[in-house]
């Protein structure tokens, strides 16, 4: 297994290290009073969005984390050296969820954010720290703070500008190898595409990063099939390019099939903007290609780009058309309307 979006992990952070009761004892110095030092404080455990990395499959081999105890304390005031932390990397889009699976505890979606997610304890004070006027030889001191133990969720959401979701054989991994270098593997059999893939498109003067998951099936949102689990990967798009078989027996239900999953999984995946394409019109005749956009647009399906992913055909208009809603996207984000202009008029420096 090369991919993984979804694993458990065990993590503690590092206990605090016992304060010291001492007593300073030197030559001709016969009541030199309290010197015990205080504790090490243990180790964070953190988590760090780090580059390089696209799956979880590192945590299926170690799920125990543990940072390291604070040391104790010692005579002459010395304080035990603190614990080291422990920093768990994960690959940007990563969420971490508490044990229920639902509570999100952060959200790592940019390189370098880091989260806090179990703090070490507290070394205890020494003996030296309970002196008083009136208490002149304390003989106290404090245990260091236990450590925190927690089971957690990481969950893997990639990162992409545009998602492709469709039935199974509709041509996504084929589209998604025409416009990049990525290279999925294709066959003429469902589910040939077992984990999301990702590629880079060049169109005009921009490039827009493509997550291609498994097919969709009825009842995907109950759990059959495989796209269920993958549904994740495409809500932070910007926009979905839908595809259909055109070669497919009734394309109006294949469409309303992968709609109304979208809408049952939630998550605002149905209300992002939507390019539907009807693909392998190469394999139509003009007038069954005409039939079949007719029904689509009587259905309720806007503006459907007849397409071949294998041809080529209005595989660049495809793209184009994902490009303005992801530009859109972008803007709106940066808080600039079409013109490049703030909202106080003020020109836009990307």
């Amino acid at each position: 297994m090369k991919f993984l979006d979804l694993t458990k992990v065990y993590i503690r952070s590092g206990a605090g290290g016992n304060g010291c009761v001492s007593f300073r004892r030197e030559k001709f110095i016969e009541m030199g009073g309290p010197d015990g030092g205080d504790g090490g404080s243990g180790g964070d455990v953190w988590a760090e969005a780090v580059d390089g990395l696209n799956t979880l499959i590192d945590f299926r081999y170690q799920q125990h984390f543990f940072a390291g105890n604070g040391r104790p304390g010692a005579g002459r005031q010395r304080t035990g050296a603190d614990g080291d932390d422990i920093i768990l990397k994960v690959p940007v889009g990563t969420e971490i969820l508490d044990e229920d699976e639902e509570t999100v505890i952060a959200d790592l979606t940019q390189l370098g954010d880091r989260a806090l997610l179990a703090k070490g304890g507290n070394g205890g004070f020494g003996n030296l720290h309970f002196k008083t006027s009136v208490q002149r030889a304390p003989r106290r001191a404090n245990p260091g703070q236990e450590a925190v133990e927690r089971t957690l969720w990481l969950r893997l959401k990639l990162i992409a500008d545009a998602g492709l979701a469709g039935l199974p054989n509709a041509g996504k991994s084929t589209f998604l190898a025409a416009v990049s270098n990525a290279r999925p593997k294709i066959a003429d059999y469902p589910f040939t595409t077992l984990h999301p893939n990702l590629g880079v498109a060049g169109v005009d003067d921009t490039e827009l990063v493509i997550a291609d998951i498994p097919g969709l099936i009825e009842g995907a949102s109950e759990g059959r099939g495989l796209g269920d689990q993958f549904l994740g990967h495409i809500e932070r798009c910007a926009v979905l390019l839908h595809l259909i078989d055109a070669t497919g027996e009734d394309v109006v239900a294949d469409w309303k099939v992968i709609r109304a999953e979208l809408e049952a999984y939630g998550a605002g995946i149905a209300d992002k903007p939507c390019v539907t394409a009807l693909n392998k019109i190469d394999a139509l005749t003009e007038e069954e290609l005409e039939e079949k956009l007719a029904a689509l647009a009587e259905a309720g399906a806007e503006r459907v780009l007849p397409m071949s992913g294998v041809a080529g055909t209005n595989v660049l208009e495809a793209l184009r058309r994902l490009r303005r809603e992801v530009m859109a996207k972008r803007r709106a984000d940066a808080g600039v309307d079409e013109d490049g202009r703030m909202a106080e008029d003020e020109p836009w420096r990307p």
